[in-house]
């Protein structure tokens, strides 16, 4: 475990007023060159030092609950599914009762996933490209559109479209993230269309303005900037022309509002 905290800078139905319970997992099963979470994704050396064991890793998961977090949110958590499951069984006996929320790349399998079923309460997962080579060149995932696809599908058959409380939260459901990166990398309209066509519009659609190029990213010209305007816009546009029924959108100067610092207690700064 690479790191935990209330984080307020999760979409509102998630962080809500009291923030949510995010345990950051280390050693991403992508490579992605312009990871804003490099620090804990791509350093594994560093990661040996925080290995915990799994009565620690449910005793973080109470201790958020303390603090008044309204979830426990999973970051990057593919590769340790086994060990987060027998953490929540043991935090559940000692009083755990907040909603879980599975915050993955999509980069899963699907037998995975499926131990997941009514274990997982919000499925907070990416959609990341519409192409194969581009997801291969810049984070390393052979096959991803296909797994992504099928991950995306199995979520929302295990939970449904995106389900909120009396207070705005969300309890149930699958909330899609994308995050638009330059000259159409994503490929975002071929994977809005996608979800438009395969997925209920009932999902939440969350579309990330906050790309920064870090990490690798200068050594890709392509990568070296922020997006513009126009690419942000013509994203979010055709969200809503698709009919989506709950999207959330970031200011174009988001790309400076998100940049952690693990090396800190408080990675966010709040």
């Amino acid at each position: 475990m690479a790191s935990f905290c209330d984080h307020h800078g999760e979409e509102p139905v998630i962080s809500g007023t009291r923030g949510s319970g995010t345990i950051f997992f280390g050693n991403c099963n992508l490579a992605c060159v312009y990871c804003q979470n490099y620090q804990i994704s791509q350093d594994p050396v560093t990661q040996q030092d925080n290995h915990v064991a799994i009565e620690q890793l449910a005793g973080y998961m109470l201790k958020l609950q303390d603090m008044g977090c309204h979830n426990i949110n999973l970051v990057s958590p593919s590769h340790f599914v086994a060990q987060i499951v027998s953490a929540v069984f043991a935090a559940v006996k000692k009083g755990l009762v907040l909603p879980l929320v599975y915050n993955t790349n999509s980069y899963d399998s699907l037998e995975t996933l499926k131990e997941m079923e009514n274990v997982i309460s919000v499925y907070l997962a990416d959609i990341k490209y519409s192409r194969d080579d581009l997801a291969f060149k810049y984070s390393g995932a052979g096959g991803y559109v296909e797994s992504s696809r099928g991950a995306i599908l199995e979520m929302y058959r295990q939970t449904g479209g995106l389900l909120l409380n009396d207070q705005g939260l969300a309890i149930k459901g699958v909330l899609i993230r994308h995050l638009v990166l330059p000259e159409g990398i994503a490929g975002s309209r071929e994977s809005i269309e996608w979800l438009a066509e395969n997925t209920g519009k009932d999902i939440g659609l969350s579309l990330m303005s906050q790309y920064h190029p870090s990490f690798r990213a200068y050594k890709y010209p392509e990568l070296a900037r922020p997006i513009n305007r126009k690419e942000y816009l013509g994203v979010l546009k055709l969200a809503k022309q698709l009919g989506f029924h709950q999207i959330f959108a970031q200011q174009l100067l988001s790309n400076k509002l998100y940049l952690p610092d693990f090396n800190s207690s408080r990675p966010f700064g709040v």
